[in-house]
């Protein structure tokens, strides 16, 4: 396999605040070194559930993952288990409901939380952490550059072809303060500044880059619903490929065959999208 790509996804950023506060990302679009594109969520707009949708382009309504109580192995083709087949390496960096669909359930903390098994499942290199603990006095989430720079290991080291990356600071602040705030302000400009180097060094190694959100989320920081502010995000591509005009509104479920297109992987029958990169 002689592609590479990374999907970057920043959990629970409702597509205003993409556009208003993050000014880098928004710099390279005006640069012309990327495209900026709406997306819409799947229905929930809930974490687990788009989960689920965005790596195997079905919908929760067929995957059954209808909230984050319904986590499980997955039993579709997706985004890990394809590109794995195709004979590519992949590498997640995540939560670990990740690992619980797309690799094993339940997760073992001493088990799961690290591991480097090529050929044996759809992921090949594992990295996640639990939250164990999360409530509204304390997130438990991993700095994020940690996480960044856990990734860029991977591709460097272990020379991954497809890698996942997930964090959830924002949607943690979300909850606890809502996205019409100074303290969200200024975690969404954190966010946008810590990892300009690493999108910088991803794009020297070769991979195309995806930067997006799982969904939105409301200004009283809330999303499982129909609003726009909770189920629509931005979606950031830096790559060669070519893509529909600036307006039109992407599906989530075009997602995990765009990635597929994109790797020069077969996408299976049980993914209906079309892709929106060629």
């Amino acid at each position: 396999m002689d592609r590479k790509l990374l999907l970057i996804i920043l959990d629970a950023v409702p597509y205003a605040n993409w556009r208003r506060l993050f000014g880098n990302l928004e710099g390279w679009v005006q640069s012309g070194h990327a495209r900026v594109w709406r997306m819409r969520s799947v229905l929930p707009s809930i974490s687990a559930s788009c989960y689920a949708s965005i790596h195997t382009g079905l919908s929760p309504q067929v995957t059954g993952v209808w909230g984050n109580e319904f986590v499980r192995r997955l039993d579709h083709p997706d985004v890990f288990s394809e590109v794995t087949k195709a004979g590519g390496l992949t590498g997640a960096v995540a939560h670990s409901f990740w690992s619980e669909f797309f690799n094993r359930a339940p997760f073992d903390f001493l088990r799961d939380i690290e591991y480097d098994e090529p050929g044996q499942g759809p992921i090949s290199h594992g990295r996640f952490h639990t939250m164990t603990g999360y409530g509204h006095d304390n997130q438990m989430t991993p700095a994020d550059v940690d996480l960044f720079a856990t990734l860029t290991r991977l591709c460097l080291v272990k020379g991954i072809h497809y890698g996942m990356l997930h964090t959830c600071t924002l949607d943690s602040m979300g909850h606890r303060f809502g996205h019409d705030c100074t303290p969200m302000d200024k975690a969404c400009m954190a966010m946008d500044v810590r990892l300009q180097p690493f999108l910088a060094q991803w794009r020297a190694a070769g991979y195309e880059v995806i930067v997006t959100a799982d969904h939105g989320q409301s200004q009283r920081g809330h999303h499982g619903g129909t609003g726009e502010d909770q189920q629509d995000f931005a979606l950031y591509y830096f790559g060669e490929a070519e893509g529909p005009a600036p307006d039109v509104l992407l599906d989530q479920l075009q997602l995990a065959p765009t990635i597929l297109t994109r790797l020069g992987v077969p996408v299976p029958d049980s993914m209906k999208a079309s892709p929106f990169l060629r």
